[in-house]
């Protein structure tokens, strides 16, 4: 069973920055697929980034491109979503979420953290 743990949330204006981190426990994190999702309200749970288990490679949604970048650090067991030049459509709440197949689709995540709140102001 993982374990996962959002944080770095928070209140930005549109254009700044900000760096979620993920922390995992109960695994052995180096086995599983790391990825970013957000759901904004009234709105279903969306893909934003993954990370294979070596962090060799990255794949991004189109609306986050070039502004996001995930990596992952398994000596620290974590994941990071870094998040550049934000926009008020950015807000949502983030989740971290790990999987053994090389998937966007939610529900073929198997684990999920509680989620982390961004809300970017205009």
């Amino acid at each position: 069973q993982v374990q996962l743990v959002e944080s770095g949330g928070g209140l930005v204006q549109a254009g700044d920055s900000l760096r979620l981190s993920c922390a995992a426990s109960g695994g052995t994190f180096s086995n599983y697929r790391m990825g970013w999702f957000r759901q904004a309200p009234g709105k279903e749970r969306e893909f934003v980034a993954r990370i294979s288990e070596r962090g060799y490679r990255t794949s991004y949604a189109d609306s986050v491109k070039g502004r996001f970048t995930i990596s992952r650090d398994n000596a620290k067991t974590s994941v990071y979503l870094q998040m550049n030049s934000l926009k008020p459509e950015d807000t949502a709440v983030y989740y971290c979420a790990a999987t053994t197949i090389p998937t966007i689709q939610p529900d073929e995540y198997d684990y999920w953290g509680q989620g982390t709140q961004v809300t970017v102001a205009s």
